[in-house]
């Protein structure tokens, strides 16, 4: 990477697509806001759709949706955006440096940045469709101005069918679990249509995000019944904001170009939604089930893992399990999975019942810690920041009906051949996944093609777990 590459990302679109100079820039977004009379949302706002045309035309729309975060800070924001002068396969992080606009620096969370590139191949920096994407830019002076902090996870899309959308949002789950996020997702609508045409157009749309159906939009776009240069962001936004607990969608507000300029002929359409979760609504059940395992007996197996793991860090031996109840004597499968910051730092798990409970914890805890093959051992600096979980396996049964398999209840293993892959219940609820899904995933993880699964040849079996 040449030294030119390695720097903040400068304003290109400043002075055309909004003001140029600070205290114009602020007090233009300041009477945007003043403008927008809303009823207080119920709820916490998870995902926001927002246009990206110049100010003049669409700011007006774009304070709708920023309004109903005014004031708040969050740990992240990520800016989806689609590609409008580079045309790339899959998506593209700035991890290089900084977002800079008149109003001043946007911190850009380049750990994120990294994490996320590592997660999926198809996630890469390309220097080039950053440096003219006006897409992207005219969000942040509207989050720099809303919100008192927050670091920016800044992403181009190149590729906005179905499949790179699932993609991007299976590889951002991991990277923003733990953390208070704000998925922004950057589009406009229909171009260049007489105004009634446009309007007939957007209305789909805009019924589709209200009833929050990403596979019903992605329909519209591909058949060309709609019409939305930002469509892959927003599907990616929906999928990402219904895996963080988002149980709702509200369109906020919707205009088009002609609104402003008076020309009806050729209009530009956009819109401002939010995706949210009510106030009062609990999130989704906890995954698994209960085994009947006491709070003193989790408590044990989590002190065995942390000994275990602590023991090799220091080059000790494993030190001997303590006095156990006939439950934690059963054998039972297990896999310890560790996290570290939210991110997934390792796990590893026995799969048939051939050892006790607590032996399997004990041994699954070192293996998830040094032999996980996708990361490097465990080191002392990072102990800290650790968090285990624990799932304890009930049996493996063979899945005669696929109709048996319950989301947030089962866990699922698949074997093909040589080939066998297994994911475990928490998965499929924290990614927010159907059953077909689900099974397309399992396939994925088996080294198999997604749908695997259909071949009379694969056996499919379903198990459950206790999940602390």
């Amino acid at each position: 990477m040449s030294e030119s590459v390695l720097k903040n990302r400068r304003p290109t679109v400043a002075g055309m697509f909004y003001p140029a100079d600070p205290s114009e820039l602020a007090s233009q977004i300041d009477s945007f806001l003043n403008n927008v009379a809303l009823p207080p949302l119920q709820g916490d706002v998870i995902g926001l759709v927002s246009p990206h045309a110049g100010y003049i035309y669409s700011g007006q729309v774009a304070a709708y949706g920023y309004k109903t975060v005014q004031g708040k800070s969050f740990d992240l924001v990520v800016v989806l955006a689609p590609s409008h002068r580079a045309y790339f396969k899959g998506a593209s992080v700035y991890a290089v440096g900084d977002y800079i606009t008149p109003l001043g620096t946007a911190k850009v969370d380049q750990d994120a940045c990294q994490a996320l590139m590592a997660q999926a191949r198809f996630i890469q920096f390309h220097p080039q469709v950053h440096e003219q994407e006006h897409a992207l830019e005219v969000q942040v002076p509207f989050l720099q101005r809303v919100l008192k902090d927050f670091k920016l996870l800044p992403i181009v899309m190149g590729t906005q069918e179905m499949a790179s959308c699932k993609g991007l949002k299976d590889a951002l789950l991991p990277v923003i679990r733990g953390k208070d996020v704000l998925i922004v997702a950057s589009s406009d609508m229909s171009h260049y249509h007489p105004d009634s045409e446009a309007r007939a157009l957007d209305q789909r749309i805009l019924e589709t995000v209200s009833r929050f159906d990403p596979e019903e939009l992605n329909r519209l776009l591909i058949s060309g019944e709609a019409e939305a240069c930002g469509g892959g962001p927003i599907i990616t936004a929906m999928l990402v904001s219904s895996a963080l607990n988002a149980t709702h969608a509200k369109v906020l507000t919707y205009a088009n170009s002609g609104d402003v300029s008076g020309d009806r002929g050729a209009v530009v359409g956009y819109f401002s939604a939010v995706f949210y979760k009510k106030i009062g609504e609990e999130t989704r059940r906890k995954a698994g089930i209960d085994l009947g395992l006491t709070e003193n007996e989790k408590k044990i197996l989590h002190t065995i893992a942390r000994d275990a793991i602590e023991s090799r860090l220091n080059g000790k031996p494993l030190p001997p399990l303590p006095p156990l109840t006939p439950t934690l004597e059963e054998y039972r499968g297990a896999f310890v999975t560790l996290t570290k910051n939210g991110n997934l730092r390792g796990c590893i798990g026995l799969i048939q019942p051939v050892k006790s409970l607590a032996t399997s914890v004990q041994e699954m805890a070192i293996a998830a810690a040094f032999q996980d093959p996708r990361f490097p051992p465990l080191t002392k600096g990072e102990w800290p920041h650790i968090t285990i979980e624990i799932s304890a396996l009930t049996p493996l049964t063979q899945v005669g009906d696929l109709s048996e398999i319950e989301i947030g209840t089962h866990g699922l293993y698949i074997q093909r051949g040589p080939y066998s892959g297994l994911l475990l219940p928490q998965v499929a609820t924290e990614y927010g996944w159907d059953r077909e899904e689900f099974l397309r995933q399992t396939c994925l993880k088996a080294g198999l093609p997604p749908h695997a699964y259909q071949d009379p040849e694969a056996k499919i079996y379903k198990f459950s777990a206790d999940i602390f």
